[in-house]
Order: C-alpha cells, then structure tokens, then sequence
C-alpha cells in the first residue's frame, strides 16, 4: 500500500510539473549565452597599403566571451536587444610601427558591443536574423600619429552589423552561429598606466571580420 501511494504520488508531481518545463515561450524572454569564433582585424580601405603590403597584415586569432540579451516573439518576427563583452588572441606579426593607425604590431583586447537585432522564424525552432550597433574595442599597439611613436592601448569606436541563425534546443537551450563586421573610426591613445589623461581623439580606419558561434540559455 505504502510503495502504490508513493509511485500514485509521484506521477502526479510529475504530472503537476511537466507543464511548467514544457512550456515553450517560443523566442521571448531574457538569454544568456557563450561566445567564441575567430577574429580578423586589419587596415580599413582608406589605409590600404598596395605597395608594402606586409604593412596592411592583419592580426588574427580566436576570441571568445559571453553575451546577455532580451527578445520579444511576435510570432513570425522577433526583436530584441543584446550586449556583448569579449576578448581576443589576435595578434599580428608585422614588426614595425607604421602611419595613421591601420595596423601596426597590434595585439587585440577587450570589445564592448551593445546593439539591437530582428529576426526572421524560418521554423518554429529556427530564426534567421540581422544585427547591428555600437562597439568599443581595445587594440594594444605599437604605431605613429606621424610625428610621436607610440607603444601603448589605442580604444576605438565604431559600429557593427551583422546576420546569423539561431536554433532553440527543447524549450531553453539555443544555439547561434553569426557573422558581423566592424569598423572603427574613431580612436584615443589609453595613458593609464603612466596616470596621463587620454589623448585627443583622432580617426582612423580600422575593418574586423569575426565568424562567431554561440550556445544559450533562455529564461
């Protein structure tokens, strides 16, 4: 009698509860998610260098980080915003300093990103979206305002867009893979180390690829 209550009381907790972790609010409500890809940052093309070309090399390498966002479902389209704190391995292998801020030896660091998206459900499980926003990225860096050489951090602004495909897994989980590119063109020599205020700021012209894959968690 006692072990017939216990399995009559266990299905129906089970019962009572399997609606909660079923339910499905499609693409709606907050996330959290990891993020790593590879990352490719190089001279824009007002500084292309046709003629020494090693100076127009590129700094590559993987980046990785972590992402939070808010989507609102409206059925077939889906809106949301998003922020993005990442850093990166990429580094270049040109060994010398070099004018106007393309690339010169850069190793690349952190990158703030806050922007919005829209997407598209190709499926009930599958959306196809676009993105685009604001990014803040730090390069550290040996270069030359032309007349000063410089061996310190170099923080840009600039903006980014990009598209990609996200698929839900069950009712919470997600996975995304996305491309986006940036361009930074504004940037401010970093003097904290030495207590010195930020330069003034100046422009430059700066392009990053980065392939990205992500894996979630929607609340």
């Amino acid at each position: 009698m006692k072990k017939g209550f216990a399995l009559l009381a266990a299905g129906t907790m089970a019962a009572l509860a399997s609606p909660a972790f079923a339910q499905d609010t499609g693409f709606s409500g907050p996330w959290v998610a990891g993020v790593a890809g590879y990352d490719i940052n190089k001279a824009g093309s007002s500084q292309d260098d046709d003629v020494n070309p090693d100076v127009d090399e590129s700094a590559e390498g993987l980046m990785y980080g972590a992402a939070v966002g808010y989507d609102m479902d409206f059925g077939t389209v889906v809106v949301g915003g998003e922020a993005e704190l990442t850093d990166s391995q990429a580094d270049s292998d040109y060994s010398n300093a070099f004018t106007n801020f393309g690339l010169g030896t850069v190793d690349a660091g952190r990158d703030i990103y806050v922007g919005a998206r829209v997407g598209f459900k190709a499926t009930p499980k599958t959306m196809v979206y676009a993105k685009g926003g604001y990014t803040n990225a730090r390069f550290n860096y040996v270069g030359t305002d032309g007349t000063t050489n410089y061996n310190r951090s170099l923080d840009t602004d600039g903006w980014r867009v990009g598209a990609g495909v996200e698929q839900k897994f069950g009712s919470n989980a997600f996975g995304k893979i996305e491309y986006r590119y940036s361009n930074y063109n504004e940037g401010e020599i970093d003097f904290e180390a030495e207590g010195i205020p930020d330069s003034d700021r100046f422009d430059i012209d700066t392009d990053r690829h980065q392939v990205v894959a992500s894996v979630g968690w929607r609340f």
